[in-house]
C-alpha cells in the first residue's frame, strides 16, 4: 500500500507543478503586452532590472495566487486519468475505501499548505514591496506623488494626546500646518501649533518653526510664540508611512504590530488590514476542501471523460473565487467581522465537499 500511496502522491505533485508552470507563463505573457511600452519608454531601465526586481516578485506573487486554481485543476486531471484507465476501479476491488484513497492526497494537500502559508505570511508580502515599488517608479508615473504625501492625518498617541498634520512629505520629511493636544479626559489643557515640522533624521529629533504654545487653565490661558523648537514626540515618520502603506506589503508580524498600534491610538477601521492577515491562512487551508471536491468529482469514470470533470471543476472554482472576493470586501466594511468573512467560502465549500465525500463512498 505504501507504493500506491507514493505513486498517487508523485502525481498529485508533479501534476500541480506542471498546472502551475503553464498558468504562469500565460500570466507573463499577457502582462508584458500589457506593460512593453512603459517598458520601452524608460530607457535607463536594463532587461536585468526588469527580470529581477519586477518579473520574479510578479512569479512569486502569481504562483501563490493561482496555487487554489493550479491545485484543483491538477487534482481533477489526474484523478480523471486514473479513473479512465481503470486504475481506481482496481483500487476499490482490492478492497481499498474511497477515504483510505484520499491519504495520499491530503499528505499532498498538506505539504502544499505549509509551503502557501510560509509564502504569505512572510515571502510574498516582502515580494510586494518590490514589485509596487518598481510599478510606481516605472509604470505608473503618474501616481508616484501620491505615495510621497500624506494628508490631513491625525493620530492618538496615547490616552490624552493627540496630533494632527495637515500635509507631510515623506520624501524629504518635511510637514506644514502641525498640531499636538493634550487632554484631561475629555478637557483640552495644551495645544502646540507650529506652521512647519521638520524630522531631523541624523538626530531623531523634530524641528518646529513658527509655533505657538497655549496652556489651559481654569482661570487664565497662557500663549507662547517661538521662532524654532527641536523637540521629540513618541512618533517619527514612519507612523505615518505605515498609513499610506498597503497591508500586503507588510510581513504579518509587522503588520500584526501596526494592526496593535493602530488600535492603541484609536484607529477606527482596520477591517481592511485583518482581512489581508486573515486570508493568509484561509486560502492556502482551502487545498484540503478543493482537493476533496476535485477527487469526489473525478474518481468515477465518466462517458464525457476529463472534459466533464473539468468543466464542472472550473465552474465551482469560478464559483469559489466569487464568493472569497465578495467575503473580502464586506469583511472590511466597518462594523462587520473580518474573520467569519474571510472563512465564510471556507465553511460553505466545505459542507460541499462533505456532501460530495459522502455520496463518493456510497
Amino acid at each position: 500500500m505504501k507504493i500506491l500511496d507514493w505513486y498517487i502522491l508523485k502525481r498529485y505533485l508533479v501534476t500541480f507543478l506542471f498546472t502551475l508552470l503553464i498558468l504562469i507563463p500565460i500570466a507573463i505573457a499577457i502582462d508584458i503586452a500589457e506593460k512593453i511600452d512603459n517598458f520601452l519608454a524608460n530607457e535607463d531601465l536594463s532587461f536585468f532590472t526588469v527580470i529581477d526586481e519586477y518579473y520574479k516578485n510578479f512569479v512569486i506573487y502569481y504562483s501563490n495566487t493561482f496555487m487554489p486554481l493550479a491545485l484543483f485543476i491538477a487534482v481533477i486531471l489526474f484523478t480523471s486519468k486514473l479513473a479512465s484507465n481503470t486504475e481506481i476501479v482496481a483500487m476499490i476491488n482490492a478492497r481499498i475505501s474511497f477515504t483510505r484513497l484520499l491519504y495520499p492526497y491530503f499528505i499532498g494537500a498538506t505539504l502544499i499548505t505549509i509551503f502557501a502559508i510560509l509564502m504569505n505570511h512572510f515571502v510574498v508580502p516582502n515580494s510586494n514591496k518590490v514589485r509596487k515599488e518598481f510599478e510606481k517608479a516605472y509604470i505608473h508615473k503618474y501616481k508616484r506623488n501620491q505615495y510621497k504625501y500624506v494628508n490631513n492625518f491625525s493620530l492618538q498617541l496615547n490616552d490624552s494626546t493627540y496630533i494632527y498634520v495637515k500635509s507631510f512629505n515623506l520624501h524629504n520629511n518635511l510637514g506644514s500646518h502641525f498640531s499636538i493636544e493634550g487632554y484631561d479626559g475629555v478637557e483640552l489643557k495644551s495645544k502646540l501649533y507650529s506652521d512647519q515640522i521638520k524630522w531631523i533624521e541624523k538626530d531623531s529629533t523634530f524641528k518646529l518653526t513658527n509655533c505657538k504654545i497655549r496652556l489651559l487653565h481654569s482661570k487664565r490661558d497662557s500663549i507662547q510664540y517661538f521662532y524654532n523648537i527641536d523637540t521629540t514626540f513618541a512618533f517619527t515618520p514612519k507612523d505615518l508611512m505605515y498609513k499610506s502603506t498597503l497591508a500586503q506589503e507588510l510581513p504579518s508580524y509587522e503588520l500584526t504590530k501596526f494592526i496593535d498600534l493602530s488600535r492603541e491610538r484609536g484607529v477606527k477601521n482596520l477591517n481592511s488590514h485583518l482581512v489581508e492577515l486573515y486570508k493568509r491562512t484561509s486560502l492556502p487551508m482551502s487545498s484540503y476542501i478543493l482537493t476533496l471536491i476535485a477527487v469526489a468529482l473525478a474518481f468515477r469514470k465518466k462517458r464525457g471523460g476529463v472534459g466533464v470533470n473539468l468543466a464542472l471543476g472550473i465552474g465551482i472554482m469560478f464559483l469559489y473565487v466569487f464568493f472569497l472576493k465578495v467575503a473580502e470586501v464586506l469583511g472590511s466594511v466597518a462594523g462587520s467581522s473580518p474573520l467569519i468573512y474571510v472563512w465564510v467560502p471556507n465553511l460553505l465549500f466545505g459542507f460541499l465537499a462533505l456532501y460530495l465525500y459522502y455520496n463518493a463512498r456510497k
